[in-house]
């Protein structure tokens, strides 16, 4: 008996110690399908096999996160990828140490929508009409941008303006706005829901794949904490990984956090499994050619070496 208490509590002393050994890392992330890796990775057990304890705070819009990053409220965020380049614009020292998903024309995540009865059926009816976006000037505007102008309509003529995506979906149905750029799950949400529509899916007018956004965190945090950048960015893959293979299971986690119900048919973000600095540039040269960004930028001057 005696031998078996001894057992007991050096067991219980180890996992003592293994809790303490932890590495805490504060994360803000928005509950999106191109963002779920971080959720995935948490609820996987992948960041605490790593040696991390992450704790996740929830924001409706990723434009906080850079804000919260470097105010040092956290140590590392997740935003879409234009917003992080209007940082690094700013002078903001943002790094990237790994991709969140991608939207890809095998498997589309965003598109504009208008209410089931609006009389806009192409991109040459948006003229001049109201259009909601998370975040002005951030990847979602980039696109449909885009995605107007090489479909015959004034990208320049549209009236932007912000909303969180849970919300885009009643806002187009009850009128209030003339359309909107909800990405998953907001969109499938929207469009089951009957009283909203799809004009196009606008990933297409960019590349056939566009890695949508990025964690990152400050250039100081990457510099001092190597291993714990290694650490989370590898275990994102992982977790991106089983995402790419378990659509099902992947999208009841991101359900419990979205607090939005996407419909069976919704299709997923493709995540890397490998990752280079190349693979941003397409969007970067669009939020150039769109008013996003002030200059072109070369995605080499955005990620951290590893």
């Amino acid at each position: 008996m005696k031998r078996f208490l001894t057992i007991a509590l050096t067991l219980a002393l180890c996992s003592a110690a293994d809790a303490q050994t932890l590495e805490t890392v504060r994360v803000a992330s928005v509950p999106l399908d191109v963002a779920g890796s971080v959720y995935y990775a948490y609820d996987l057990g992948y960041f605490a096999k790593a040696g991390l304890d992450v704790q996740i705070t929830t924001l409706t819009t990723g434009g906080g996160a850079a804000a919260a990053v470097a105010g040092g409220a956290v140590e590392i965020g997740t935003s879409n990828l234009v917003s992080i380049a209007q940082a690094h614009e700013r002078g903001v020292p943002l790094v990237i140490i790994a991709p969140s998903g991608a939207n890809a024309n095998t498997s589309p995540l965003e598109g504009i929508i208008v209410a089931k009865d609006s009389p806009i059926k192409t991109a040459k009816d948006l003229a001049g009409k109201t259009i909601a976006t998370t975040g002005l000037l951030n990847n979602m505007q980039v696109e449909a941008a885009a995605w107007i102008d090489k479909n015959g309509g004034d990208w320049k003529s549209l009236k932007w303006i912000e909303v969180p995506g849970i919300q885009m979906g009643p806002a187009v149905a009850t009128g209030r706005i003339d359309a909107a750029t909800p990405t998953e799950p907001y969109l499938s949400s929207a469009i089951a829901g009957g009283d909203t529509r799809l004009l196009g899916y606008v990933v297409d007018a960019v590349s056939p794949m566009v890695i949508e956004g990025a964690y990152f965190c400050t250039a100081d945090y990457a510099k001092a904490h190597p291993d714990v950048v290694k650490k989370f960015a590898r275990a994102l893959l992982q977790a991106g990984q089983w995402a790419n293979h378990n659509h099902d299971a992947a999208t009841a986690i991101l359900e419990k956090y979205s607090k939005a119900t996407p419909v069976k048919t919704a299709n997923h973000a493709i995540f890397p499994e490998t990752f280079k600095a190349s693979d941003l540039q397409p969007l970067l040269d669009a939020s150039t050619k769109y008013g996003a960004l002030k200059a072109p930028l070369a995605a080499s001057d955005l990620v951290v070496a590893q």
